[in-house]
């Protein structure tokens, strides 16, 4: 599977806005993971969970660096994300489900941001950039 180039112009034209509030968008994306999944709550015993704890924010602003890593190379995910896929696979142990489910919840993260530029098209895109990056990550588990 791979983006068309009108998908690549939505993801990347959108990336400004997300990144301008990349520490909120991050935070948010956590606290609605947490909320909506709370089993992932597990990888995280030594962080403050609370809704607007700095651990949150800090880690949120960590997802979302690595999802702008993916959108500058854009054409290649892979070599952008292959470290974060071997640390979450071979050190960290993270079940791969949990990329799936992260990648829901920034989506509706970014929904709720950005109403009038998530379009039809532009939801589609980034479900299917999200979709990438989430495969992308699991690499290391095959």
């Amino acid at each position: 599977m791979s983006l068309t180039r009108a998908e690549r112009t939505i993801i990347v034209s959108m990336w400004g806005k997300i990144a301008a509030q990349a520490d909120t968008i991050g935070m948010e994306t956590l606290e609605r993971l947490f909320a909506s999944y709370p089993q992932t709550k597990t990888y995280f015993p030594h962080f403050d969970l609370h809704p607007g704890s700095a651990h949150l924010r800090s880690h949120g602003s960590k997802v979302v660096a690595a999802v702008g890593d993916a959108v500058k190379h854009i054409d290649d995910i892979a070599s952008a994300l292959s470290k974060l896929s071997e640390l979450h696979a071979y050190i960290l142990r993270v079940d791969p489900v949990n990329f799936k489910l992260l990648s829901h919840c920034l989506l509706v993260t970014v929904a709720s941001h950005f109403p009038a530029d998530f379009t039809a098209d532009a939801h589609a895109a980034w479900d299917k950039f999200l979709s990438l990056v989430s495969s992308v990550l699991t690499e290391k588990y095959r």
